[in-house]
């Protein structure tokens, strides 16, 4: 069984030239004394966060846009948590890109 972490490094290395995206930490650091300090987009956002490049038709013939994009990657046996589902549902709704493959051929077949 192939770890999320070498999954997730294949995707990032091998993601095409019209894709670019930044890897997104989520969690919350604790400090000495206490203090807890939130990092990364928000609970739930997924492990790659980034921009497709899209060419719009027909009346923006040659315009080219960029879409958002969310991509969690899980193992074979990984499952999304209630927030990434809700993170990924709102990409999705919001008209961005929302994928969570399980190897680099999925994330390439999707993007």
């Amino acid at each position: 069984d192939v770890k999320e972490s070498a999954i997730l490094r294949a995707i990032r290395l091998g993601l095409p030239p019209h894709v670019t995206a930044w890897r997104n930490n989520v969690g919350i650091a604790v400090y000495p004394g206490g203090q807890k300090v939130p990092y990364g987009l928000c609970r739930g956002a997924s492990d790659l966060i980034g921009i497709r490049s899209l060419v719009i038709t027909p009346e923006h013939v040659g315009t080219t846009v960029g879409q958002f994009t969310a991509i969690e990657v899980k193992s074979a046996k990984g499952r999304l948590s209630p927030e990434q589902m809700l993170f990924l549902n709102l990409v999705s709704a919001k008209g961005g890109l929302a994928l969570s493959p399980r190897s680099l051929e999925e994330a390439l077949v999707a993007l």
